[in-house]
């Protein structure tokens, strides 16, 4: 029994039984003609996918909105999925369609950008199409990056960002160089989660889906007892005293981007350096520091040693001392330092 359209207000629905398949759904469309070629669509798709099964038959469409019910990022989806549309399948995606859709949608762009923007997205798709059986796992080939343009600060240049910004954001930059946080990982954390006598923060729901703890030195414990930290709510506030508007991307420091970009300025630091620029610092100072790779990786959230590799960078050999001078002292127990002389008393939470 072919399918059939109905009229239910000002929009057409489709009902109807095709290849074992019992269908009722609106086409979200008024004009007959329109919603007509839909449904011949529809029923072809069903047709076809009842023949050849839905393996060969899936869409990157249907995929992604799979990815997303089930909690995956989405930010950089939708000008993927306008480019391929919504029949474009899955087992046609290939090196060369990415390539395609490089050009097409970043045809400018950094290979930073292609990489994080389109081939990190459609990879996490169809990573999770394959989970589910709907096409075979593939790898797609990144861009490849240069690392040497990825900055970091020397100690005397944070020194200088820190003592040009505002006091707010003063202390949220020596958060994030002293925890290696994300930006909305740092402006979305609550008190409750915030132990400054042990020198610890927890991040919760993090970019990579993990809750992970960071420790911080005793420069940054010492700053943020300072600033007088809120008795609940989120640690860091804006100049008029309200939680920060948290942006999808978890690490794009749109957040705090101005005050950042007018501390940085007047600090006479490059327009290279963002607030990113603190996550690769923090990792190059904690492993100068520490040479502990595993507790970069923990803390840091990164799941691939790849990753972490490619944000700690070559530094020289007096770095950790140049950091031990300045408090940023990464190998030291916070914790211990706080017994022996607290400098915000705070109750010990389970």
């Amino acid at each position: 029994m072919p399918l059939k359209l109905i009229k239910r207000g000002d929009v057409y629905y489709i009902r109807g039984t095709v290849a074992g398949q019992r269908v009722y759904e609106s086409t979200r469309i008024g004009d007959k003609k329109s919603a007509d070629i839909l449904r011949a669509r529809r029923e072809a798709e069903i047709i076809e996918r009842g023949a050849h099964g839905r393996t060969a038959t899936a869409t990157f469409a249907e995929a992604a909105l799979t990815y997303l019910e089930s909690g995956g990022e989405g930010r950089y989806l939708p000008p993927i999925l306008t480019h391929f549309g919504p029949r474009f399948r899955l087992s046609d995606m290939s090196n060369d369609a990415v390539n395609q859709a490089a050009r097409s949608i970043y045809p400018t762009a950094a290979p930073s950008t292609i990489n994080r923007q389109l081939i990190t997205p459609i990879s996490a798709v169809v990573n999770m199409a394959a989970d589910d059986g709907l096409c075979a796992p593939r790898r797609f080939r990144r861009r490849k990056e240069d690392n040497a343009k990825l900055r970091w600060l020397t100690p005397e240049e944070a020194e200088r960002l820190i003592k040009a910004a505002d006091p707010r954001t003063a202390v949220i930059i020596t958060f994030l160089l002293g925890t290696g946080c994300r930006v909305g990982e740092a402006l979305a954390l609550v008190r409750d989660d915030l132990y400054l006598s042990t020198g610890e923060a927890f991040v919760r729901d993090a970019k990579n889906g993990e809750s992970r703890m960071v420790r911080f030195p005793s420069r940054t414990r010492r700053m943020l007892a300072a600033s007088g930290v809120p008795d609940a709510g989120r640690v860091f506030r804006t100049p008029k005293g309200l939680p920060y508007k948290l942006h999808t991307e978890t690490g794009s420091g749109g957040q705090m981007q101005t005050a950042f970009n007018k501390a940085r300025d007047a600090a006479e630091l490059g327009t290279d350096v963002t607030p990113h620029t603190c996550r690769h610092t923090w990792a190059t100072w904690y492993y100068a520091q520490t040479r502990d790779f595993g507790g970069l990786m923990d803390h840091g959230g990164w799941k691939k040693a790849d990753m972490a590799n490619r944000y700690r960078k070559l530094a020289p050999i007096d770095l950790s001392a140049r950091l031990r001078r300045l408090a940023w002292d990464f190998d030291v127990n916070v914790y211990d330092e706080a017994e022996q002389s607290p400098v915000h008393p705070v109750a010990a939470r389970s």
